[in-house]
């Protein structure tokens, strides 16, 4: 499926989603997230309409329907983050996602697309990649090796935010003058990286006439002007890779970071 009819599938999923009036009735649950058990209680209705994997918790092993109001439930996301969940919460309720400034609001972004992923949320997902993608649209920048590490270390193939990344970095790469001395390092250790960037690059269709063909002797394979036939790989000490994407919790921020649209946790209370 190209991109143009991903996006039509995406926009028809979202239209068909219930206004936020009809999933805010009176049953809550509580959910407990983190180490120190922040709690937060949402609608019940809203969190399991867009979640799956919430509706499989919370409506297991209710049979009938006079056993949905026995009162909140609860469920404890011990190993999540705050900040992410925070995230997740703001958009469940406004259906919007804070826009990254720097590159450095991008970790919490993966953050909260991992959530996504392991929720079931859908449409929250496909946000987060696009909010991703404008970011480095508009700052005319492309993803931090980091960044692409810890998509690939956390997701599988057939995936939205690993597609966009490596497109973005087989494009990087693709029209550079060098291959930055850590992209040359990792595609060695990654050979699974290093193919999705070739299959990638063969999604554009470049037209064989476009492309200098080595085997012609009759054409200049640009050895005499470039120096060689390959482009030159950056020096170790050369490399421009950025402060940002430096960081060992990949730029995730703390819930005082910022203000959350959504409802406040008993913590913020």
């Amino acid at each position: 499926m190209d991109n143009e009819n991903k996006k039509q599938e995406n926009e028809g999923q979202k239209k068909k989603e219930k206004p936020l009036h009809e999933l805010l009735t009176s049953s809550l649950v509580d959910i407990y997230v983190g180490s120190e058990s922040t709690h937060w209680t949402i609608h019940e209705r809203l969190l399991t309409y867009h979640s799956p994997y919430f509706s499989s918790i919370f409506y297991a092993d209710d049979k009938k329907e006079e056993k949905k109001n026995r009162g909140n439930k609860s469920y404890g996301l011990p190993d999540e983050d705050d900040y992410p969940f925070e995230l997740m919460v703001g958009w469940l309720y406004a259906k919007s996602i804070r826009q990254p400034k720097t590159e450095k609001d991008i970790g919490p972004l993966l953050e909260l697309y991992l959530l996504a992923e392991k929720f079931e949320m859908k449409s929250l997902g496909l946000d987060v990649v696009e909010s991703v993608r404008e970011f480095y649209h508009t700052s005319s920048t492309y993803p931090g090796l980091r960044r692409v590490q810890f998509i690939y270390s956390e997701t599988d193939e057939d995936n939205e935010m690993r597609e966009m990344m490596v497109s973005s970095i087989a494009r990087q790469l693709t029209t550079g003058d060098k291959i930055p001395a850590h992209w040359a390092q990792a595609l060695k250790r990654n050979g699974q990286l290093a193919v999705d960037i070739i299959r990638s690059i063969q999604q554009w269709h470049i037209e064989e006439r476009s492309i200098p063909d080595v085997r012609d002797g009759s054409q200049s394979r640009g050895r005499v002007a470039a120096g060689g036939i390959f482009s030159a790989v950056e020096r170790v000490e050369d490399s421009q890779e950025t402060h940002e994407t430096v960081d060992g919790n990949m730029g995730v921020e703390s819930i005082t970071s910022g203000q959350s649209e959504a409802p406040k946790s008993d913590g913020e209370e």
